[in-house]
């Protein structure tokens, strides 16, 4: 039997062959960096919030309400897609924005609307038509908002009521209220922004009342303050951390002082502070940007949360004096 000698290049060229039909190991290195930075739960979310955001870009503040997670923790969940490129941030004023990076924008895309649906199943039609009925909804706030506040721009005033309708869904147990509470919501907002915008012209003094849930403290003191002072003071709460509903007992006071029907949690945001003339901050910790101009107060008022029938009231009557004495300051006519 004659034995055939291997050529010696037989397993170089194997071996050619081979590594034609892989990936680069320098490439696998560096796309596996990128995989383990969005093998987590909230990175993933947080890079879907950054993708789908209306300028495609979102903000810190935004960001960190997508869990109960301290500061840091976010940082470090950005830092983490920063670090592999996925991401790029800019700083302007008191807040960081972030933005997909553009050479990751296909993969990124790619990502959320193969690989995500994917590992759900098949979505459910009901939740489909659910879907198109909330754009509906959303597009004619825009057409609305965008005829009351039109110096602001068509482009502007659709940007606000997308990310209004996005940061009260994060919270929402109950969904069929999400429309028109963006609508006040997003009014708001609206309204803020203009008045920033045109700081040199006259307007009723703005106070803004902010506490960690925006479902008890913040909304007695803006719903007693609107009680005393009527359309003479622009009121507005927020909460650094909003609850899903107004706390059951602070809701009983509401509806007897004629604030609850308007009452529900909204997130702090930067136009609130920059329209405000007081700042009253109320057991949230050091949480408002800062400018200047602004006068800023901490009250050191009990959490209704946590207190008893009669405690409630007793954070009421507290609440009630402290607003009684600014309003004394603000408008003393």
């Amino acid at each position: 039997m004659t034995t055939v000698a291997a050529h010696p290049d037989h397993d170089s060229c194997v071996h050619t062959a081979l590594e034609a039909h892989t990936v680069d190991p320098v490439l696998a290195a560096r796309a596996t960096a990128v995989l383990k930075a969005v093998a987590d739960p909230l990175r993933l979310r947080m890079l879907a919030m950054i993708a789908s955001a209306p300028q495609g870009e979102a903000c810190v503040c935004d960001l960190s309400e997508l869990a109960d997670v301290s500061g840091p923790t976010v940082s470090h969940h950005l830092k983490t897609l920063r670090e592999v490129g996925l991401v790029e941030s800019e700083r302007r004023g008191t807040w960081i924005y972030y933005r997909v990076a553009p050479d990751f924008v296909p993969a990124v895309r790619g990502l959320l609307e193969t690989l995500v649906p994917a590992s759900g199943g098949h979505a459910a039609p009901v939740q489909d038509r659910a879907l198109e009925s909330v754009d509906r909804a959303l597009v004619e706030v825009v057409e609305r908002l965008t005829g009351l506040f039109p110096e602001l721009g068509e482009r502007i005033v659709e940007r606000v009521v997308h990310e209004s309708y996005a940061a009260l869904a994060r919270r929402a147990t109950i969904r069929q209220h999400l429309v028109p509470l963006t609508r006040r919501f997003a009014h708001q907002r609206l309204s803020d922004l203009r008045k920033a915008e045109s700081a040199d012209s006259t307007h009723p003094p703005q106070v803004l009342f902010v506490c960690v849930q925006n479902a008890g403290r913040s909304q007695l003191a803006a719903a007693l303050l609107h009680k005393y002072a009527g359309d003479a003071v622009v009121v507005r709460s927020a909460g650094s951390m909003p609850a899903a509903d107004v706390h059951d007992s602070v809701r009983v006071r509401l509806d007897a002082i004629g604030g609850g029907e308007a009452a529900f949690p909204k997130p702090l945001t930067d136009d609130a502070v920059r329209a405000s003339d007081v700042v009253i901050t109320m057991g949230c910790g050091d949480v408002c940007p800062i400018y200047p101009g602004k006068r800023y107060e901490d009250w050191k008022v009990g959490d209704p949360a946590l207190a008893s029938s009669a405690g409630v009231d007793e954070i009421v009557a507290d609440i009630d004096a402290r607003v009684r004495a600014l309003l004394d300051e603000i408008l003393p006519a």
